[in-house]
């Protein structure tokens, strides 16, 4: 008897640990088996998400921006990045849905989550009135008489027409000057320069060119070291340059495709001969390097005293905008007129103009105890009674009382919008002011 329990023990034990191995090996089975299905999720998934590319255009998908998190996009446009056929050798030119269309780039597969791609791409119709291609949302939205602010002039063929146009930008990057700068917005070059992801300009006389080497060669030649025409103002380091369009044409069409690249709204005129160019400049012993400028109409019969006006990004938020704002305003005093601005206005625009108008306002306002009229104020600034009457009423300092309106000016209440109105940026300096309006010039 004990010799069989004996036997049977070391048996039982091996049945035990064969048992306990069997079910250790199971164990490490399902664990493999686990992680064969998670793989295969994986693989799945990845399949899936492949499966979408190259992206269609419309494509809404999360990509990472340059603060590395993930925004969601729209597909404007997609190239080949090279000659494999693969379809995952695609760039595709975005737009960030939560930001303005200034930021829309070229970006690279992997700053794509293709995880969170929306696959229901928009149908694209075509418009019989333009023959333009555009999704049915597209479609819906202009038909809805929805205008993107700031291209309130255009119908709705042409607004359509302008962003199919303008939809990718051509140039990716200018150097001008010391500054390399990131561009914004589409703008019209010669096609030969399209495929230029950088140019070079003189800051003097603005050509441009492709290359580094085309603008040191020409840098050599240049004679100019301020823009072309007469220096209209002068108070320390600051210069204010009028330069005619029809005597300086060149100048004045390069001026052109340059603000374009940072103008989403205007409307890119090549006849420059009908304008006069502001162009202020920072000036030291190397010249005097273009900051900003505004154009006008040598003849307007809507009293504009400003068509287009342009801070560069690298001067931005110095008080330079306010600087030429103002500065168009003390040319209508010399010419003896009221002035506004050519409509519409960009976003950054309508904010510089809206602060301007204000300030200046306001400080009237503050120092003038009597009542004073909207006429009053118009004869005071040169700025249009609809602007004042605009402004003053977006402030609620303007109450309609027995047929006329009537400005309420509270000194707590004056104190309070000024403050919020910020800064008024550089003044000028009127007595530095040496200029002859151009009627007159004739």
């Amino acid at each position: 008897m004990g010799s069989m329990e004996a036997s049977t023990a070391p048996e039982n034990g091996a049945a035990a640990a064969a048992a306990a191995g069997s079910t250790a090996c199971n164990g490490a089975g399902a664990a493999s088996n686990g992680g064969g299905v998670e793989r295969r999720l994986r693989s799945s998934s990845a399949s899936a998400s492949w499966a979408h590319l190259p992206l269609e255009v419309g494509t809404r998908v999360m990509c990472r921006w340059r603060d590395q998190k993930l925004h969601p996009v729209k597909v404007i446009e997609r190239r080949k990045s090279s000659t494999s056929s693969s379809p995952a050798d695609y760039e595709y030119y975005v737009h960030y849905t939560e930001f303005n269309r200034r930021l829309d780039e070229w970006v690279k597969l992997e700053q794509l989550d293709l995880e969170t791609v929306e696959t229901d791409v928009d149908e694209k119709v075509e418009d019989k009135a333009t023959s333009l291609k555009m999704t049915r949302h597209q479609k819906r939205k202009i038909d809805e008489t929805h205008v993107e602010q700031g291209h309130e002039e255009l119908d709705a063929a042409s607004l359509r027409e302008h962003e199919e146009f303008t939809k990718v930008k051509n140039i990716a990057k200018i150097e001008l000057g010391r500054y390399e700068i990131d561009t914004w917005y589409f703008s019209p070059f010669p096609p030969e320069y399209n495929d230029s992801p950088k140019l070079f300009f003189c800051e003097f006389c603005l050509n441009f060119m492709k290359r580094k080497e085309q603008l040191q060669r020409h840098m050599k030649k240049c004679d100019l070291k301020h823009p072309p025409g007469d220096e209209i103002y002068r108070s320390a380091t600051l210069s204010m340059f009028e330069v005619d369009g029809k005597k300086n044409k060149v100048y004045g069409q390069n001026l052109c495709y340059l603000a374009k690249l940072f103008l989403d709204h205007k409307t890119l005129y090549y006849d420059v001969d009908l304008f006069l160019f502001y162009v202020l400049c920072e000036c030291d012993d190397r010249g005097c390097h273009m900051v900003g400028y505004f154009s006008k109409e040598k003849h307007s019969e809507e009293s504009y005293n400003l068509a287009c006006i342009l801070t560069l990004p690298p001067y931005q938020r110095k008080g330079y905008g306010k600087f030429l704002i103002a500065f168009s305003y003390e040319l209508s005093k010399k010419e003896g007129k009221v002035g506004t601005p050519e409509r519409p206005l960009s976003d950054l625009g309508l904010l510089s103009y809206r602060g301007y108008w204000t300030r200046v306002l306001l400080e009237i306002l503050k120092k003038h105890k009597s009542n004073i009229s909207i006429k009053e104020l118009s004869d005071m600034t040169a700025i249009k009674a609809d602007d004042i009457l605009s402004t003053l009423q977006s402030l609620d300092l303007i109450q309609y009382r027995k047929g006329q309106h009537v400005i309420c000016a509270d000194p707590k209440v004056l104190d309070r919008h000024l403050k919020a109105a910020g800064r008024g940026g550089l003044e000028v300096d009127v007595s530095k002011l040496i200029w002859t309006p151009y009627k007159e010039q004739g």
